[in-house]
């Protein structure tokens, strides 16, 4: 369906990306954000507050990010599209009400706007260092979908995707930005609302029995339904049943949402890769240092592919793989001290040269140093 003309702000912008987030966000039709104050995540919730009267619908600055993520789970059951906003420390909050809305299959975007860590770290900084922990920072067996920008355009962009994809597979959606790109003011173009798909909630009316597939319709709080929210191993009615049977009825249904369309949900974005000798393979702000480090190198004569990860979780594991067959090494540079490598190398199964180029954050690499790094790996 159209987006809702009241929360497209048409034309064409100079945004920052956390600015341009928020955009993507009113655009998608989210109506309510809570969020705790934190750098250099703060513009987003700020311009949101700013945002909301005129569009209608509600922010909440809570006492922490813990709260805040279940305040905004408790306004999806209310039938909202919800937001929460972070960075490193407050996603660490956050870590039991990623699990909780994962079980409870609530929808909603969270957005990681990465600093230096870990503990206060660098504030005002970039990394890339909380790509590991939302894929495994809560307890149990969990997936998720989290989208990686390079850019204020993407920024926007992806934040409508990602709410998107929340309604769609009924899973938490994040998207992992850095301060580099939160901060960055570039030209932002905001289509016309009737050039914008957004996916809309689908909700079950009162006595009817869940459809099946992978992400079934969702009940709404007052609409008449007898409806129990419980982040215990539930039956298909949604009732605690504690028995190993239905936690593996549940789990397996719940993981299977994403593992099973892991190849219709995985997006690497790929650039003279067939045929390289080197393949460099980034995400996010690292991305376009590391497309001039490929372009350099290939005015040098060398055969240099590029991967861009798109979509980081679900990780592209078959597509790696393949990479893995044909080229003599691939190239991970990441603003942490290898996280991401660390998939590359088992999709890879050692059928070629693994290299991490690691940065421990607080500024963005040089082009130089990841031109050096494929030089490296073209000997």
């Amino acid at each position: 369906m159209p987006a809702d003309p009241k929360g497209v702000l048409t034309g064409v912008h100079f945004l920052d990306g956390n600015q341009a987030a928020c955009e993507g966000a009113l655009a998608a039709g989210c109506r309510f954000v809570a969020g705790y104050p934190i750098t250099p995540a703060a513009e987003i919730i700020e311009r949101f507050a700013r945002r909301i009267p005129a569009v209608g619908g509600v922010f909440i600055q809570m006492e922490d990010e813990l709260a805040a993520s279940m305040a905004m789970q408790g306004a999806a059951w209310g039938g909202q599209k919800t937001m929460a906003v972070t960075s490193g420390p407050g996603l660490s909050l956050m870590m039991e009400t990623l699990g909780y809305a994962f079980i409870t299959e609530t929808p909603g975007v969270w957005v990681d706007v990465q600093r230096g860590g870990p503990g206060t770290g660098l504030p005002t900084a970039p990394a890339q260092g909380d790509m590991q922990q939302i894929k495994w920072g809560s307890h149990g067996d969990y997936e998720i979908i989290a989208l990686c920008p390079q850019s204020p355009q993407e920024c926007f962009d992806f934040t409508v995707r990602a709410f998107n994809l929340a309604e769609t597979w009924r899973v938490p959606v994040f998207l992992m930005m850095d301060e580099a790109v939160g901060h960055m003011t570039e030209r932002v173009v905001i289509p016309e609302a009737g050039a914008l798909e957004v996916v809309a909630r689908a909700f079950a009316a009162p006595g009817q029995a869940p459809a099946a597939g992978p992400a079934p319709a969702m009940a709404r709080a007052g609409d008449g339904h007898r409806l129990h929210v419980t982040g215990h191993t539930r039956d298909d009615r949604g009732f605690p049943s504690l028995t190993a049977q239905a936690q593996d009825r549940l789990m397996r249904r719940l993981v299977g949402k994403i593992r099973d369309h892991a190849q219709q949900l995985v997006d690497l974005r790929e650039d003279g890769v067939d045929g390289a000798d080197v393949v460099v393979l980034s995400y996010g702000i690292v991305s376009r240092v590391a497309q001039a480090a490929v372009e350099a190198a290939r005015a040098q004569g060398l055969k240099v592919g590029h991967a861009r990860l798109v979509i980081a979780w679900p990780f592209p594991d078959q597509r790696i793989h393949d990479l893995a067959a044909s080229a003599k090494a691939i190239l991970v540079p990441e603003l942490n001290l290898g996280q991401m490598v660390r998939e590359v190398q088992r999709a890879a199964a050692g059928a070629t040269k693994i290299i991490s180029l690691p940065h421990a954050g607080g500024a963005v690499f040089e082009p130089g140093a990841i031109l050096d790094g494929i030089l490296e790996a073209s000997r």
